[in-house]
């Protein structure tokens, strides 16, 4: 008899298997994990930036790791925080997968680490249906990408636990509609949060991180609608016990790519730049 497999489903079973690892490796550390869903080019390593100096500044050991094809230029940026930063190259993969994830943070990630942002390839499709143990999913978009952006991409942003706007300090000049991004937002994640942030100004980087500081102190965060229509994710958060995290709106695994957990080509990068200067200017 011949047995069909899904092997899309058993490669997300597989990263769900991992996140739930991940998270209880996170959990015991006491680190809190933010992951940072955008299209390329919405600022969010500019946002990032800001993030994890304001973070330092005031305290909190905070640490970041971020993921692109190629290059090492974004944690070359974000190491300019003081922070410390590791970067993954993943070799033409879309997305992270939670074993790439943990791989990294294994003998590195600092001892006291409260927070953990996890800058995730610049892609609205694949990085919405994987898991990384995070604690906080943050959808961003700037205001140069369109107001259509939540409804043409409903998993990135409804599965978020939050919505950033970013560059407001151009809405203007570039006629962004503000009410109409809101309700594109409210029509896929009713309820969900929603920050306006620039990086240039600074406006609402304080009320980010805030609200990254109320999750991480065990304030309940937003369950997204479409989070709650897929059990299997559920159980995913689930700890040993069988009780359920706080964060129960992660991905519901909707993309249509196959690739294996830890994928043969994803190399990761080295111990990770100091600090070095960030190549041109960055709103």
């Amino acid at each position: 008899m011949c047995r069909t497999v899904d092997l899309h489903q058993a490669v997300l079973a597989k990263n769900d298997e991992n996140a739930l690892a991940l998270r209880g490796y996170l959990g015991d550390r006491g680190t809190v994990a933010v992951n940072l869903l955008s299209s390329p080019g919405s600022g969010k390593t500019a946002l990032l930036e800001q993030l994890l100096a304001r973070a330092v500044a005031g305290g909190t050991p905070a640490a970041a790791v971020t993921a692109d094809l190629a290059t090492e230029n974004d944690a070359t940026r974000l190491a300019r925080s003081g922070a410390p930063v590791q970067q993954i190259l993943t070799d033409g993969l879309c997305h992270l997968e939670a074993g790439m994830l943990q791989r990294r943070l294994e003998g590195w990630l600092p001892d006291g680490t409260r927070l953990l942002f996890v800058e995730n390839v610049g892609n609205l499709v694949c990085p919405a249906s994987y898991d990384l143990g995070e604690t906080l999913r943050v959808a961003l978009a700037s205001v140069t990408e369109g107001e259509d952006k939540p409804v043409k991409y409903p998993a990135a942003f409804g599965l978020a636990h939050l919505v950033v706007i970013t560059k407001t300090d151009i809405a203007d000049a570039v006629g962004f509609d503000r009410e109409a991004f809101l309700r594109g937002v409210q029509q896929v994640n009713p309820g969900v949060p929603v920050l306006e942030t620039s990086a240039r100004t600074g406006q609402g980087v304080d009320a980010l991180l805030e609200h990254v500081l109320r999750c991480a102190a065990g304030d309940e965060t937003h369950v997204p609608v479409l989070a709650r229509q897929h059990e299997r994710y559920l159980h995913s958060h689930e700890d040993g016990n069988g009780h359920p995290h706080g964060d129960t709106g992660g991905p519901a695994h909707t993309d249509g790519h196959a690739h294996t957990d830890g994928r043969p080509h994803a190399r990761e990068a080295g111990a990770g730049p100091s600090r070095q200067q960030a190549q041109g200017p960055a709103r």
